[in-house]
């Protein structure tokens, strides 16, 4: 059975929330935090195809910024809350929502990219009528 079969069953979610190879679905693709590493330890996928730009950070602020604001907003009509209460509620609750889905995001994303085999565009050489 190849690797692509093995993981066949699994979602590019599954194994991007867990930090697994897209290929095998046993080796890490994180060498850091964020860091992708170079290859799969297990395999030896190279995953110099991935590039997910901007878009953990775009879905990490998207998806928090809305409930954040809610209570943001909820703090200050309930209590006139002064500034410096936001900083110390507002803010670290922002920040720290962000980071914790930062690297499931970028997981996901770097897996979607592989199983969907997602490519960079490219203008078609042929001629044709």
């Amino acid at each position: 059975m190849d690797g692509q079969s093995a993981v066949a069953e699994k979602s590019a979610m599954e194994l991007g929330i867990r930090g697994r190879c897209p290929r095998c679905g046993k080796g890490h693709i994180f060498a850091g935090y964020l860091r992708l590493a170079p290859r799969c330890e297990i395999c030896g996928l190279d995953y110099s195809f991935a590039d997910p730009a901007d878009g953990p950070a775009f879905f990490a602020m998207s998806i928090v910024a809305f409930p954040i604001t809610a209570f943001a907003a909820w703090l200050e009509i309930a209590f006139q809350a002064p500034v410096w209460v936001h900083l110390v509620t507002s803010m670290p609750l922002l920040v720290g929502s962000c980071m914790a889905l930062l690297r499931p995001l970028k997981g996901w994303l770097v897996c979607a990219q592989y199983l969907r085999r997602a490519r960079e565009a490219r203008l078609d050489d042929r001629n044709e009528p």
